[in-house]
């Protein structure tokens, strides 16, 4: 059994593994103890890459090969001390050697490279993007700097929790390049999370030297900024990566603080098995290959930790024999069937009751701060997180009062990073904690656009692990906010697999949504026009049921026309339909992705007709969606062609005059349905 430092069980699952027990912190390795365990790990690592090398050649690998060589000692110094199934972790594609140490199977990585039918990631993900959520060893998208935050809040929520983690992230040299390492040194740095910030620097960012990298003498020079300490050393020693893991991680146990390691290694190959490296000086490469750590690693596994010859040939015929079987028996695996392979989007579960809630007049914005309120009152695991959250109550005040009922650990005043922020919930999420994190405004959740779409979304499928995280995004315009703090974006999210997305209209909606959301194990995202914060109440009646929440939800019926609206424009749509003489049915999807057409279908095959209305820009909102939708189900029963009420393709305008001219508003709708009703 896996357990942590504290003697507690760490997680299990069907994929759970354990590394092995040599050198880990705090039980350090002398010299001569430690040379023989880590010349066994680079030795195992470098033949794997070269088996790995030739099954590209001959057509079994797929994808991008990319080898450690050259990065071993690297890989394994700063594994050795690690704990797998508590330490946090997320390593690179140069890092076989860690993930080895960390307990993954060599059989399986060969399944993963060959994307057969029992790859690691049951062939869904490249080759080289395999981890381990489950033991907290996360697996890397190709992305740069998008993983570092995840360590930050997997490790931030494991000390939350009382257990004693430690976090390490990899990072190459021209990734520290990427802004979201800079944002990640700075919220490790505000919020004092102990991780390791590791750089294996091997000169070349795929064919891209440091010089055109950066200018600093030394990357880990920009520690200071952060202030944070900060070191370079040689990477192709696996002593003194280990020694400098061990003497950090004892630092760290003590004041909390992350630190950012630069260690000089090497790429002794090309960036993949395709690249033949053309652009490095071969006076440069053959200066490379005389520092390869592998040979001096062998030479004092022998001098220092006294193996005879006899025994490191031993050690490497079992290294050798072992590797081959696995190669055996992977290459001898089939094919993934689309039929067999497990294809699922979206994780499942969560509870299905929980408790009621009531309140009377309520606006919609204090159904946001109720629903949180709630939440954080029931749910330990809770924790809010944004920009001007705590003291200020957030832009809208949504959170107002939250932080002097719950404490500054759980609602938590973010940097202005919103990418480092979402990968941190993510990573938090990873380790036990709910996060729910607030956009100040959705406008600036394109900063988190990967994060979100590619990171969040496709975690699931690729990790087979649960990503429970709630986004609030407040939106919408008719506010005099102008172009970059009006926006929707609800059809560029709907375009991201793997994300749910919820858009309430009234204050028992909203209520509702952010407890659907936060307690699906998926991504949710719960657009809030900021229009209805506190010009719409109403009462909140919450009987528990969770499953019965992600239905849309018709509010009059009709047999003329049906009206599909979402946000503010259900407000406009309910006054239209009551100014109109027209028999007119009104639908809020309430859950725009995965979208349930059903009840819209059947509607429209009762109204013979169809009209959208959408704040969002004709072609950026989710209107062509439904209607495509709906006209190819009911292409036999529509009696006039569907129509869409929107906002012009062009950023908000600032003047309300400007504003309500292109805004959707009761009026237009009122002349639409006429338009749309002209057959009667």
């Amino acid at each position: 059994m896996v357990t942590t430092a504290d003697g507690r069980a760490a997680p299990l699952h069907p994929f759970a593994e354990q590394g092995p027990a040599d050198g880990q912190y705090p039980n350090r390795l002398q010299r001569e103890a430690f040379y023989p365990v880590a010349y066994r790990w680079m030795r195992f690592s470098r033949r794997m890459d070269e088996r790995l090398f030739e099954l590209f050649q001959k057509g079994y690998a797929k994808g991008t090969v990319t080898t450690g060589i050259g990065n071993e000692a690297t890989s394994v110094g700063l594994a050795m001390p690690l704990r797998a199934g508590l330490d946090v972790v997320s390593v690179l594609h140069r890092d076989l050697a860690s993930h080895l140490i960390l307990g993954a199977k060599p059989y399986d990585i060969f399944c993963q490279y060959l994307a057969n039918a029992e790859s690691l990631t049951h062939a869904r993900e490249g080759n080289c993007h395999y981890g381990n959520a489950h033991m907290r060893r996360f697996p890397m998208i190709s992305h740069l700097g998008k993983m570092l935050s995840l360590v930050v809040g997997g490790t931030w929520s494991a000390r939350r929790d009382g257990q004693p983690a430690f976090g390490v992230t990899v990072i190459g040299d021209g990734g520290t390049s990427n802004g979201e390492f800079h944002e990640s040194l700075n919220v490790a740095s505000v919020l004092r999370v102990p991780v390791i910030f590791l750089i294996e620097n091997n000169h070349y960012a795929f064919s891209t030297p440091t010089s055109a990298q950066y200018r600093c003498r030394r990357l880990s020079d920009r520690a200071a900024g952060y202030a944070i300490e900060g070191a370079t050393i040689d990477g192709t020693d696996p002593w003194q990566v280990y020694s400098t893991i061990c003497d950090w991680l004892e630092a760290m146990d003590e004041d909390l603080m992350p630190r950012l390691l630069e260690c000089d290694t090497l790429r002794l190959q090309g960036h993949a098995a395709y690249d033949k490296a053309t652009y490095v000086d071969p006076a440069q490469l053959e200066a490379w290959r005389a520092r390869d750590p592998l040979p001096k690693a062998r030479l004092l596994a022998a001098e220092i930790g006294g193996l005879s010859q006899s025994q490191i040939a031993a050690i490497e015929t079992g290294i050798d024999d072992e590797i081959e079987e696995a190669v055996k028996r992977a290459i001898a695996v089939g094919r993934p069937s689309p039929t067999m392979v497990p294809i699922n989007t979206y994780a499942r579960g969560g509870p299905a009751r929980i408790k009621p809630y009531r309140a009377s007049r309520v606006k919609n914005g204090d159904a946001v701060n109720q629903a949180l309120d709630y939440l954080l009152e029931n749910d330990p695991r809770a924790v809010l997180l944004g920009l001007d959250i705590g003291t200020y109550g957030s832009a809208f005040k949504t959170c107002k009062g939250l932080l002097e009922r719950h404490g500054a650990e759980r609602v938590i005043d973010m940097p202005l990073c919103e990418s480092a922020g979402i990968g941190f919930a993510l990573g938090a999420s990873q380790v036990g904690s709910r996060p729910i994190y607030e956009f100040q405004f959705a406008d600036f959740g394109t900063e988190a656009c990967t994060q979100v779409g590619l990171n969040c979304g496709t975690w699931f499928f690729r990790s087979g692990h649960e990503a429970p995280l709630l986004l609030r995004l407040p939106c919408g315009g008719g506010v005099t906010m102008g172009a970059f703090h009006s926006g929707e974006f609800e059809g560029l999210w709907s375009r991201f697999p793997g994300l749910k997305l919820l858009y309430p209209a009234t204050a028992q909606e909203t209520f509702e949504a952010i407890l659907a959301g936060y307690f699906d194990p998926n991504p949710c995202l719960v657009f809030e026009h900021k229009l209805l914060y506190w010009s719409k109440s109403g009462d909140i009646d919450f009987d528990g049921n969770l499953a019965s929440l992600w239905n849309p939800r018709t509010y009059c019926q009709g047999d003329d026309l049906t009206i599909v609206a979402f946000g503010a424009m259900v407000h406009e749509s309910l006054q239209a339909a009551a100014k109109s003489e027209r028999s007119i049915e009104v639908i809020n999807p309430f859950v725009l992705q995965p979208l349930a057409i059903a009840p819209i279908v059947e509607s429209v095959r009762k109204t013979g007709r169809l009209l959208v209305v959408q704040e969002s820009g004709e072609t950026q909102g989710l209107g062509d969606r439904i209607i495509s939708l709906v006209s190819q189900r009911c292409h036999g029963t529509l009696k006039t062609p569907p129509r869409l009420v929107s906002a012009p393709d062009l950023p908000v305008p600032f003047a309300p005059e400007l504003e309500g001219q292109t805004r959707p508003n009761w009026e237009k709708i009122d002349l639409a349905i006429e338009e749309t009703c002209w057959d009667d």
